[in-house]
């Protein structure tokens, strides 16, 4: 793999440790969030509540981060987001048991919204610092593809920390010990961050943050469908389902339901990581050839639909939980996060190529806000269509918002790319 620039290897790491450490608190906070609420008695509804804002506020700060950076720094940027997670994690302790429902779904929709600003203020910033720092072509590529994965196979890893974390030392102590960690590494970055990331343009328009590329805007209409099709089965459906079917009510089977859960959650990240890492490698033949791989955008999309759609309907056809629909879902949404993952791997390529230097951070920040659209759309659709139709219902939705990201992909224009 073709390596940055000397120059550039210390900004490079730099960044990719911070964005790692961020995106195992980001998986973990999620995981300990919707577990701890759900025991307290939050329907499936009320749970997709809690992480509406959270998705509103990183369409918003996608829209406005890539003018934020191009005017004030990449790294000023990345340093707000960590800032910006330390604070909604201790401000979730303050939580009170004893306040009601209502109060405390407003409350927490509160602080997922700051937490999800700080989200995407960083992945924004390192995004756009791989396309600064990494070589071009098929070298763009690999480096895009590694961090991507890379940062999926981390954030597995914090579903499983938070429901571990959680059934260990209950949630308070679990928010503050990710708060201390994540202080220390702003701490060290303050101190240690090298030289290497642009500085800022204060003359920069927030007019500019809207693109008028039409290879970017119809990929992110392509990429609003791909993550609302995650998302809607994601978020609440399947971990709610799980915890039914696993969970007799009784402590020891909770903080097995627990486990399980965060196991699955973090196998199926780590899957999603793993394969979008490897995805040069799946898409070698066309891995010099933009245009090619614009083309295939389509291709892999399809390639998703049937799947939730047969899964749905081995759900509907069983009529009542069993063990072997257990491990067909669990095996059928492995295969899905799989095929997913490539679809990733190349939307985040080809966002890169398209964009110009000179507004990368526009561009990537347009293209995310965008992808924040998707998960809110999955988000609420979650909460929405397990209340209405349980897990089958998540999962035909699914299918059909591939469909349309596939019509999407379709009208990348080939020829100009």
């Amino acid at each position: 793999m073709t390596a940055p620039k000397p120059s550039a290897l210390p900004a490079y790491i730099a960044v990719t440790a911070a964005y790692w450490a961020f995106m195992l608190s980001d998986g973990a906070l999620r995981m300990l969030v919707l577990l701890a609420f759900h025991e307290r008695g939050f329907s499936p509804v009320q749970l997709a509540y809690l992480f509406l804002l959270y998705e509103l506020a990183g369409v918003i700060t996608n829209l406005s981060a890539g003018w934020l950076a191009a005017r004030f720094g990449l790294t000023r940027t990345l340093y707000a987001g960590l800032i910006l997670q330390v604070g909604a994690l201790l401000a979730l302790t303050a939580l009170d048991p004893a306040w009601s429902i209502g109060a405390s779904v407003a409350y927490v929709m509160a602080v997922q919204g700051a937490s999800g600003v700080a989200k995407d203020l960083a992945k924004m910033s390192s995004k756009s610092a791989v396309k600064l720092l990494a070589p071009e072509g098929a070298g763009l590529l690999k480096w895009v593809s590694w961090l991507t994965g890379s940062k999926n196979a981390v954030k597995g890893l914090g579903f499983l920390l938070g429901a571990g974390l959680l059934a260990l030392y209950g949630y308070n102590t679990a928010l503050l010990g990710m708060a201390a960690i994540l202080a220390l590494i702003l701490v060290a970055l303050l101190f240690f961050m090298p030289d290497g990331l642009p500085k800022g343009n204060k003359a920069t328009k927030f007019s500019t943050v809207i693109s008028r590329d039409k290879n970017i805007n119809r990929l992110s209409a392509a990429r609003v469908f791909l993550f609302g099709a995650r998302d809607v089965w994601f978020v609440v459906g399947i971990p709610v389902y799980f915890y039914a079917v696993l969970s007799d009510g009784s402590d020891e089977s909770r903080r097995a339901a627990f486990f399980m859960i965060g196991t699955f959650m973090a196998v199926w990240i780590i899957l999603y990581g793993a394969v979008q890492a490897m995805a040069p490698r799946i898409l070698r033949k066309g891995a010099n050839d933009l245009g090619r791989l614009s083309a295939s955008a389509r291709q892999w999309a399809l390639a998703l639909v049937p799947i939730p759609a047969l899964l749905a309907i081995t759900v509907s056809t069983a009529g009542a939980p069993a063990p072997w629909l257990t491990v067909t879902l669990v095996l059928g949404l492995l295969v899905f996060g799989a095929i997913f993952a490539v679809n990733s791997a190349l939307h985040s390529y080809l966002i890169l190529a398209f964009s110009k230097s000179e507004r990368v951070s526009q561009d990537v920040g347009f293209y995310y806000m965008a992808n924040a659209a998707g998960r809110l759309l999955g988000t609420g659709l979650s909460g929405l269509a397990y209340q209405w139709g349980g897990v089958e219902a998540c999962l035909m939705v699914a299918s059909g918002l591939l469909a349309l990201s596939a019509v999407a992909a379709n009208r990348l224009n080939r020829s100009k790319a």
